[in-house]
């Protein structure tokens, strides 16, 4: 039986790799790790088909390390320590470590991980993790302090033309089919920045036709996956649609849609804490000032389901979607910090005026730190008008209200406070 495309399509060396420029570009620092043959434990951070499982066999590969691997899904704490003693009693004196990658280590338990941390500590094995969340919340710090976490990007659309015609040109059944691609908007939509979405979606459109000449057009490509959208979904990439389709639901304000998309994550084993992480997110990204009680809300939500499992935890996700759905929305507070991040990226780090720095010695007195600063609390309505940012800066303004009650309280609290300097 032949491998899927996307397998036979796997590269093999850096030379070949597309993608993740900001790592393994030319001087980029993963690249400079393993050019050099020294490569600490890592953890790869991105979503599917971006290159994490790919990069962790080049490393092996490029290093000539005995490389291991365990799926999180199916292996358990006896499997992981069968490895690291494997790992340990093939190694000799001062020879590479071996390289232990662990895909989608974010539903390894704790004692899972815990496992780990002395065979990653005393270098018995380099570690590489791959996961598709965020590893603060997922990894046990111990372990995440001994890993260097890189970010993997969605590829581009530029790389995705790479990949398109490198497949066709060079993949061993491909390469002697008559293919025209005449439209590849719905091919690069469909993947998502996904390769081996990309290379699937390929796969099927080729498959599915009998002539010995084959054209991909926008319609072609549409027509198959309406025929068959799981055909594309190997290794479970509709996850990521089915949540996509939950937060935008909720964004959009249509609590029925929302528990749909919810109850086919029920159905289908999702974790319920990776659900609950991203209701919290959407709680402030999207509903934000209009409800703070939405935040509040979310993060109990978040908390409810430690405490009391599964199957009721399904009943307090319910009640949050449908309460997140039905708010009013908001997203100032995510505009006003991106808008802040923009100006310390071309601002600079400004110096913090003299009468807000902090004076806890004599000679920072001397040098009238915190000197003219008036304490709020001692005025009326515990206010009192002076500067707060740079004087380079001193008139911007980061935070702009949305149209809803709670922001317009906050509004006029401001403009009675600041008149209309804010």
């Amino acid at each position: 039986m032949n491998p899927p495309l996307a397998e036979r399509m796997r590269p093999q060396n850096l030379d070949d790799f597309i993608g993740q420029r900001h790592l393994v570009g030319k001087g980029a620092v993963l690249r400079k790790m393993i050019d050099s043959g020294r490569v600490p434990s890592l953890i790869f951070w991105g979503p599917p088909g971006v290159g994490k499982t790919t990069l962790a066999n080049i490393i092996a590969n490029t290093l000539h390390a005995p490389f291991y691997k365990l799926s999180a899904i199916n292996s358990g704490v006896k499997d992981v320590r069968d490895v690291i003693e494997k790992a340990k009693s093939e190694r000799f004196f001062d020879t590479i470590s071996p390289i232990l990658f662990i895909d989608e280590i974010h539903r390894f338990s704790k004692s899972q991980q815990d496992s780990l941390l002395n065979a990653v500590e005393t270098g018995a094995i380099t570690l590489i993790g791959a996961t598709t969340e965020n590893p603060s919340f997922e990894v046990i710090r111990p372990l995440l302090s001994r890993c260097q976490v890189y970010v993997l990007k969605p590829l581009e659309k530029k790389d995705l033309e790479i990949l398109l015609h490198r497949t066709l040109a060079q993949d061993v059944f491909l390469k002697d089919k008559q293919i025209e691609v005449k439209e590849t908007n719905a091919l690069f939509r469909f993947a998502g920045g996904d390769a081996r979405k990309l290379l699937n979606i390929i796969e099927l459109v080729v498959t599915a036709e009998n002539s010995d000449k084959i054209v991909i057009t926008d319609k072609s490509v549409t027509e198959r996956l309406q025929e068959n959208p799981a055909a594309y979904d190997k290794g479970g990439e509709m996850h990521y649609d089915i949540i996509s389709a939950f937060i935008k639901s909720i964004r959009g304000s249509d609590p029925d849609a929302a528990i749909y998309w919810l109850a086919r994550m029920v159905a289908g084993g999702e974790d319920p804490a990776f659900i609950a992480r991203r209701l919290v997110i959407l709680a402030a990204e999207d509903i934000g000032l209009a409800n703070p009680n939405a935040l509040l809300l979310a993060n109990a939500c978040f908390d409810t389901l430690q405490k009391i499992g599964w199957p009721e935890g399904r009943i307090v996700l319910a009640e949050t979607t449908i309460y997140l759905a039905a708010s009013p929305k908001s997203n100032s507070a995510y505009l006003a910090i991106d808008k802040a991040l923009g100006e310390v990226g071309q601002s600079g780090d400004l110096p913090v005026p003299l009468h807000l720095r902090n004076a806890p010695t004599a000679l920072m007195k001397e040098l009238d730190y915190g000197k003219d600063y008036k304490y709020a609390h001692d005025f009326e309505n515990h206010f009192v008008e002076q500067d707060y940012l740079p004087p380079e800066i001193k008139n911007y303004r980061f935070w702009e209200p949305q149209n809803n009650s709670s922001e317009a309280k906050l509004s006029e609290w401001m403009k009675k406070l600041w008149g209309n300097k804010k």
